[in-house]
């Protein structure tokens, strides 16, 4: 039986742990409620810009294609961003972006890789190599100028015919209790599964005159979407873990309780048996 001293430290101990997770609770559902009104809100803007992307696209002929649209054949290397949180105590969610990845590196051996995020660099350190850059996540809302130095790299090793595809692994948010992680081909930009207006657009300037900065923005506002979504995912993710740490902590804290009353009973009833004992052998 445990003495009522390590029981009474046992049962301060799981208070202190449930008062920090009650208080990473309340920080993660703070923070939830604004990055999930910019992630929702962006994917309208981001799918009216596919849709508009995709109605240009086809009114350019072949051989004017524009660069990001065009396929790479000169190598088999490919490239892909993974973006993952800083921090842990989010439940499986940096679990499953590691098995997405491992089951991905398996099919395309020939993989170079940009993290953002430290646990995205440790979920890339499994299969070894390094990155050919790593760049922290934050634990704010991600800002567009996130997305600069990592489109002039895609820049770099796509345009310069590095690599032959362009790959963005992230967490893709579904409900607060669910966090899907997905892999999405950035590059060449295809536009296959879009729906089309019915409508007749007009286009002024001409469609070869708008198409090279609207890809280009498409591209921007893929990548600052995988960033809303992943932050967003994270504090679902960790607002869940640690409300479940805290029932947990507090159902250790009743179990101990009530152990620690029995050994306190026990313990009175013993010496109320030893002072009796005492009492009769006395008469």
């Amino acid at each position: 039986m445990a003495t009522l001293l390590n029981l009474k430290r046992r049962i301060k101990t799981a208070q202190n742990v449930s008062k920090t997770t009650k208080a990473m609770q309340m920080i993660a559902a703070s923070k939830l409620k604004r990055a999930q009104d910019a992630a929702l809100s962006a994917r309208p803007y981001v799918e009216k810009l596919t849709n508009v992307s995709s109605s240009l696209t086809k009114r350019i002929d072949t051989d004017n294609m524009n660069d990001y649209m065009k396929k790479v054949t000169t190598t088999d290397e490919k490239l892909m961003i993974i973006i993952a949180p800083d921090k842990g105590l989010c439940g499986g969610l940096i679990t499953n972006l590691g098995r997405e990845f491992l089951s991905f590196s398996k099919e395309n051996k020939k993989l170079i890789h940009i993290t953002v995020g430290k646990k995205a660099h440790t979920i890339t350190s499994i299969i070894g190599g390094t990155p050919v850059a790593s760049f922290d996540f934050g634990t704010i809302l991600p800002s567009y100028d996130a997305v600069y130095p990592i489109m002039s790299i895609i820049d770099d090793y796509f345009l310069n015919k590095k690599v032959s595809e362009v790959y963005i692994l992230n967490s893709n948010f579904q409900s607060v209790f669910s966090q899907i992680p997905t892999v999405t081909n950035l590059l060449p930009v295809q536009f296959e599964n879009v729906e089309e207006s019915t409508s007749e657009t007009i286009f002024e300037p001409s469609a070869s005159e708008l198409l090279p900065d609207l890809i280009r923005h498409y591209l921007e506002m893929s990548v600052y979407q995988a960033f809303l979504e992943s932050y967003l995912s994270e504090q679902s993710a960790r607002m869940l873990a640690m409300q479940n740490a805290t029932d947990n902590a507090k159902d250790i804290i009743e179990e101990l309780k009530l152990l620690y009353n029995k050994s306190r009973q026990e313990k009175i009833t013993n010496e109320i048996l030893d002072i009796s004992g005492g009492i009769f052998a006395n008469a």
